[in-house]
């Protein structure tokens, strides 16, 4: 299986060049995992699913704990037909084509239970789309009512679900969201924006 993320950090100050070569050792714990690819737009991330936002996670950790106003926005992917399967990406562990929504929705709970706090609080908006699927709004409905109850929701809004908190449960969130709704199999595509420190906050 193929997967990974195109990943674009925003900071907003002037000394963003600072700040996002400031951030980029945060990926070196995970540079053995993937290949990583960076151009004039972003970087691409591909390796081990449930690696992915663990690695994005702490990368825009590292670009916030600064205090500036820091987006990451990510179109993350697994199983597209268009690519290779590369043997740096392993299947998912412990997830079947038979595994019911329900007990999906409960592992993926028992997994955000356990995730550990970063002490940077963060907004997140995504919109999860199971390609292929024959039920895919019960995947996407299954992946909401997961989100619901992960004690970082936010509130449903047009075309995406946000959510707030600490990044470490934010993050495992979108993690399980990735890992657990949509075929195993079948091609998966996730749009995320992640906001820390904004003016605005909420």
């Amino acid at each position: 299986m193929f997967s990974g993320a195109q990943v674009a950090l925003y900071p907003m100050t002037d000394d963003f060049v600072r700040v996002i070569l400031g951030s980029l050792s945060a990926l070196d714990p995970y540079r053995d995992r993937f290949r990583i690819e960076t151009d004039d737009l972003s970087t691409l991330l591909v390796g081990p699913p449930e690696q992915l936002f663990p690695a994005m996670r702490d990368l825009h950790v590292a670009a916030s704990q600064r205090g500036v106003h820091c987006v990451l926005h990510a179109t993350v992917s697994r199983g597209c037909p268009g690519e290779p399967d590369d043997p740096i990406c392993t299947p998912i562990q412990g997830l079947e084509a038979t595994t019911p929504l329900a007990q999906r929705i409960d592992a993926a709970l028992a997994a955000v239970t356990n995730a550990t706090a970063t002490g940077q609080k963060v907004g997140a908006q995504l919109s999860l789309y199971p390609l292929g699927a024959a039920h895919h709004m019960d995947e996407i409905y299954g992946c909401i009512d997961f989100m619901k109850r992960s004690g970082v929701f936010g509130r449903s809004k047009n075309f995406c679900t946000t959510l707030r908190g600490d990044a470490g449960p934010v993050f495992a969130t979108l993690s399980e969201a990735f890992l657990r709704f949509g075929s195993p199999e079948g091609h998966l595509a996730l749009d995320l924006t992640v906001s820390a420190n904004s003016p605005t906050a909420v």
